[in-house]
């Protein structure tokens, strides 16, 4: 029998004003902005507006239930990343868009990288950390399937502030997972690379710009889809099961919000 394991964070418009008052601006990615209309309330008018008739002529007096999002950015929530996302060209070739992705490339099998204890907030997860949890884990990378790495970050919510200060991936370890057979790359943290605050104090230091989302750019190198903002990883086994990463179909776009279902 399968069981199917919702791996997608919930979208949650009151999520906003939980964001530190420094991060506001990127609250889009977190949660769109939702004006509500309840079939007994602001609903009912505008039905019977469309309907044109008075609210007294509608039956039981109500309308209908709607929801009018905006602020709603193409990187929101649990989404995949396309090849646009990292830069113009990819394996030097103009980079593939979300809606150039097929079904057929998001729907694999897929293996979890346990690497609690493994990495450390704010810090880079190394390549000999994603050997280990390779080994300890027993089962191969599926070619041109699925790596989720379980950092451990989904015990936090928007109020810890441990939630924006998580493991990211470097260059090397993205590479990594993409020279072993891996097409598509998930992560329970909020972001793939290190945080932008980390990220920035580095180049600030060394005034070396190759630590500047140097884990997305290696995408250019490899064509990987990154998936982040993952949740529920914990309820799923090491191997042996599938995912589907469905992305909605936004034209043009260099990711989209998506619904990620394990079958297991």
């Amino acid at each position: 029998m399968v069981q199917l394991i919702d791996l997608t964070r919930t979208l949650d418009p009151a999520d906003r004003d939980l964001l530190p008052e420094q991060l506001r601006p990127l609250a889009a990615v977190v949660a769109p902005a939702v004006t509500y209309a309840h079939p007994s309330g602001s609903g009912r008018d505008e039905f019977a507006a469309a309907m044109r008739c008075s609210v007294e002529d509608l039956p039981e007096g109500e309308g209908w239930g709607s929801e009018l999002v905006t602020e709603f950015s193409s990187h929101l929530g649990t989404h995949v990343d396309a090849p646009l996302h990292y830069g113009s060209t990819c394996e030097g070739k103009p980079s593939r868009t979300i809606t150039d992705i097929s079904l057929d490339e998001l729907w694999c099998e897929a293996i979890v990288l346990d690497l609690r204890g493994r990495c450390a907030a704010n810090t880079a997860i190394s390549v000999d950390a994603l050997e280990a949890a390779l080994t300890a884990n027993g089962a191969p990378i599926p070619a041109g399937g699925a790596v989720l790495l379980r950092t451990g970050q989904e015990q936090f919510t928007l109020t810890d502030p441990e939630f924006f200060q998580y493991p990211g991936m470097s260059r090397e370890g993205t590479l990594f997972l993409a020279e072993r057979g891996a097409k598509v790359l998930g992560t329970d943290a909020a972001g793939w690379d290190l945080s932008f605050a980390v990220m920035a104090r580095k180049f600030e230091e060394t005034g070396d710009n190759s630590v500047l989302w140097d884990g997305h750019r290696a995408g250019r190198e490899r064509e990987v889809f990154i998936v982040q903002q993952m949740t529920n990883l914990a309820a799923l086994p090491p191997s042996g099961f599938r995912v589907a990463f469905f992305p909605i179909r936004l034209a043009r776009a260099s990711a989209a919000p998506a619904r990620v279902v394990a079958f297991v």
